[in-house]
Protein backbone atom coordinates (compact mmCIF):
# COMPACT_ATOMS: atom_id res chain seq x y z
CA UNK A 1 0.00 0.00 0.00
CA UNK A 2 1.20 3.39 -1.25
CA UNK A 3 1.41 5.79 1.23
CA UNK A 4 3.72 8.72 -0.35
CA UNK A 5 2.05 12.06 -0.51
CA UNK A 6 1.38 13.07 -4.39
CA UNK A 7 2.64 15.63 -6.79
CA UNK A 8 -0.53 17.23 -8.81
CA UNK A 9 -0.41 15.20 -11.63
CA UNK A 10 -0.48 12.26 -9.98
CA UNK A 11 -3.24 13.51 -7.41
CA UNK A 12 -5.30 14.11 -10.85
CA UNK A 13 -4.22 10.85 -12.11
CA UNK A 14 -5.68 9.24 -8.82
CA UNK A 15 -8.77 11.02 -8.66
CA UNK A 16 -9.56 10.24 -12.14
CA UNK A 17 -8.80 6.17 -11.63
CA UNK A 18 -11.06 5.97 -8.39
CA UNK A 19 -13.90 8.54 -9.92
CA UNK A 20 -16.28 5.70 -10.53
CA UNK A 21 -15.66 4.22 -6.93
CA UNK A 22 -15.93 8.16 -5.40
CA UNK A 23 -19.11 8.79 -7.11
CA UNK A 24 -20.85 5.62 -5.59
CA UNK A 25 -19.77 6.86 -2.35
CA UNK A 26 -20.48 10.48 -2.69
CA UNK A 27 -23.89 8.52 -3.60
CA UNK A 28 -24.13 6.39 -0.90
CA UNK A 29 -23.70 10.21 1.20
CA UNK A 30 -26.08 11.57 -0.45
CA UNK A 31 -28.80 8.99 -0.37
CA UNK A 32 -28.65 8.12 -4.12
CA UNK A 33 -29.10 11.11 -5.23
CA UNK A 34 -27.02 11.59 -8.02
CA UNK A 35 -27.29 15.43 -8.20
CA UNK A 36 -26.41 16.15 -4.90
CA UNK A 37 -23.21 13.46 -5.15
CA UNK A 38 -22.34 15.72 -8.37
CA UNK A 39 -21.99 18.32 -6.50
CA UNK A 40 -20.66 16.81 -3.30
CA UNK A 41 -18.19 15.25 -5.58
CA UNK A 42 -17.09 18.52 -7.09
CA UNK A 43 -16.64 20.15 -4.14
CA UNK A 44 -14.48 17.68 -2.89
CA UNK A 45 -12.14 17.59 -5.87
CA UNK A 46 -11.88 21.43 -5.99
CA UNK A 47 -10.86 20.83 -2.07
CA UNK A 48 -8.32 18.16 -3.26
CA UNK A 49 -6.91 19.74 -6.12
CA UNK A 50 -6.72 23.41 -4.26
CA UNK A 51 -4.94 22.23 -1.27
CA UNK A 52 -7.79 22.61 1.20
CA UNK A 53 -8.05 19.21 1.77
CA UNK A 54 -4.46 17.17 1.81
CA UNK A 55 -3.19 13.88 1.78
CA UNK A 56 -0.45 13.30 4.26
CA UNK A 57 0.26 9.74 3.56
CA UNK A 58 -1.21 8.19 7.09
CA UNK A 59 -3.46 6.25 5.29
CA UNK A 60 -4.40 4.76 1.83
CA UNK A 61 -5.46 7.30 -0.73
CA UNK A 62 -8.37 6.21 -1.51
CA UNK A 63 -9.37 5.84 2.25
CA UNK A 64 -8.52 9.10 2.36
CA UNK A 65 -10.37 10.66 -0.04
CA UNK A 66 -13.65 8.91 1.35
CA UNK A 67 -13.47 10.45 4.39
CA UNK A 68 -13.35 13.91 2.26
CA UNK A 69 -16.46 12.92 0.11
CA UNK A 70 -18.17 12.23 3.38
CA UNK A 71 -17.08 15.22 5.52
CA UNK A 72 -17.77 17.27 1.79
CA UNK A 73 -21.56 15.65 2.13
CA UNK A 74 -22.02 16.17 5.74
CA UNK A 75 -20.93 19.76 5.27
CA UNK A 76 -23.77 20.23 2.20
CA UNK A 77 -26.59 18.60 4.29
CA UNK A 78 -26.02 21.25 7.30
CA UNK A 79 -25.91 24.04 4.91
CA UNK A 80 -29.61 22.57 3.34
CA UNK A 81 -30.80 22.28 6.79
CA UNK A 82 -29.05 25.90 7.78
CA UNK A 83 -30.82 27.18 4.30
CA UNK A 84 -34.21 26.17 5.34
CA UNK A 85 -34.27 27.39 8.75
CA UNK A 86 -33.40 30.59 6.78
CA UNK A 87 -36.20 29.63 4.68
CA UNK A 88 -39.17 28.80 7.86
CA UNK A 89 -37.76 32.05 9.64
CA UNK A 90 -38.48 34.25 6.51
CA UNK A 91 -41.57 32.53 5.76
CA UNK A 92 -42.71 33.40 9.71
CA UNK A 93 -41.12 36.95 9.30
CA UNK A 94 -42.94 37.77 5.99
CA UNK A 95 -46.47 36.47 7.49
CA UNK A 96 -46.73 32.73 7.03
CA UNK A 97 -47.40 31.29 10.11
CA UNK A 98 -47.28 27.51 8.70
CA UNK A 99 -43.85 27.56 6.99
CA UNK A 100 -44.86 24.93 5.15
CA UNK A 101 -47.08 26.51 2.81
CA UNK A 102 -44.13 28.52 1.59
CA UNK A 103 -41.76 25.50 2.11
CA UNK A 104 -43.73 22.31 0.67
CA UNK A 105 -42.30 18.67 1.17
CA UNK A 106 -43.01 18.01 -2.26
CA UNK A 107 -40.05 19.23 -4.60
CA UNK A 108 -41.67 20.06 -7.65
CA UNK A 109 -43.58 22.00 -5.55
CA UNK A 110 -40.76 23.41 -3.51
CA UNK A 111 -39.01 24.49 -6.55
CA UNK A 112 -42.21 26.15 -7.86
CA UNK A 113 -42.43 27.79 -4.72
CA UNK A 114 -39.28 29.44 -4.14
CA UNK A 115 -39.90 30.53 -8.06
CA UNK A 116 -42.82 32.52 -6.95
CA UNK A 117 -41.02 33.96 -3.96
CA UNK A 118 -37.67 34.87 -6.33
CA UNK A 119 -40.14 36.22 -8.31
CA UNK A 120 -41.83 38.59 -5.77
CA UNK A 121 -38.67 39.66 -4.05
CA UNK A 122 -37.15 40.89 -8.05
CA UNK A 123 -40.17 43.38 -7.91
CA UNK A 124 -39.09 44.94 -4.60
CA UNK A 125 -37.07 47.75 -4.93
CA UNK A 126 -33.12 47.24 -4.95
CA UNK A 127 -32.47 48.51 -1.09
CA UNK A 128 -35.25 46.23 0.03
CA UNK A 129 -33.97 43.51 -1.63
CA UNK A 130 -30.54 43.58 -0.19
CA UNK A 131 -31.85 44.34 3.09
CA UNK A 132 -33.68 41.34 2.96
CA UNK A 133 -31.34 38.99 1.22
CA UNK A 134 -28.29 40.44 4.15
CA UNK A 135 -30.86 39.93 6.85
CA UNK A 136 -32.47 36.41 6.11
CA UNK A 137 -29.38 34.09 3.76
CA UNK A 138 -26.16 36.22 5.24
CA UNK A 139 -27.35 36.03 9.12
CA UNK A 140 -26.98 39.80 9.36
CA UNK A 141 -28.59 41.45 11.76
CA UNK A 142 -30.62 44.58 10.57
CA UNK A 143 -27.62 46.99 12.04
CA UNK A 144 -25.27 44.37 10.21
CA UNK A 145 -26.63 45.47 6.79
CA UNK A 146 -27.14 48.81 7.45
CA UNK A 147 -23.34 48.66 7.35
CA UNK A 148 -22.70 46.46 4.49
CA UNK A 149 -25.56 48.75 2.54
CA UNK A 150 -23.75 52.11 4.09
CA UNK A 151 -27.16 53.62 5.40
CA UNK A 152 -28.15 54.55 8.56
CA UNK A 153 -30.13 51.91 10.80
CA UNK A 154 -33.27 53.15 10.39
CA UNK A 155 -32.66 53.95 6.76
CA UNK A 156 -32.45 50.18 6.74
CA UNK A 157 -35.04 48.84 9.05
CA UNK A 158 -37.66 51.32 6.83
CA UNK A 159 -36.32 48.93 4.01
CA UNK A 160 -36.86 45.67 5.82
CA UNK A 161 -40.20 47.00 7.22
CA UNK A 162 -41.28 48.00 3.50
CA UNK A 163 -39.93 44.86 1.90
CA UNK A 164 -41.38 42.30 4.26
CA UNK A 165 -45.06 44.16 4.10
CA UNK A 166 -44.96 43.64 0.29
CA UNK A 167 -43.52 40.32 0.09
CA UNK A 168 -46.65 39.65 2.11
CA UNK A 169 -49.51 41.31 0.05
CA UNK A 170 -47.42 40.08 -3.12
CA UNK A 171 -47.02 36.65 -1.85
CA UNK A 172 -50.78 36.47 -0.45
CA UNK A 173 -51.87 37.48 -3.94
CA UNK A 174 -50.50 34.87 -5.56
CA UNK A 175 -51.46 32.11 -2.97
CA UNK A 176 -55.37 33.88 -4.17
CA UNK A 177 -54.67 33.64 -7.88
CA UNK A 178 -54.66 37.76 -7.68
CA UNK A 179 -50.86 38.02 -8.36
CA UNK A 180 -47.89 38.07 -11.28
CA UNK A 181 -46.72 35.11 -11.97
Amino acid sequence: MERSVPDNEELEARLGELHEASFGWACSCCGWNEADAEDVLQSTYVKVISGRARFDGRSAFRTWLFGVIRLTASEQRRRIRSLRKKEDRFATDVGHADAAVLRPEDPAERAERARIVRSAVETLPERQREVLHLVFYEDMTIREAADVMAVSIGSARVHYDRAKKKLRQLLSEGASGGGAR
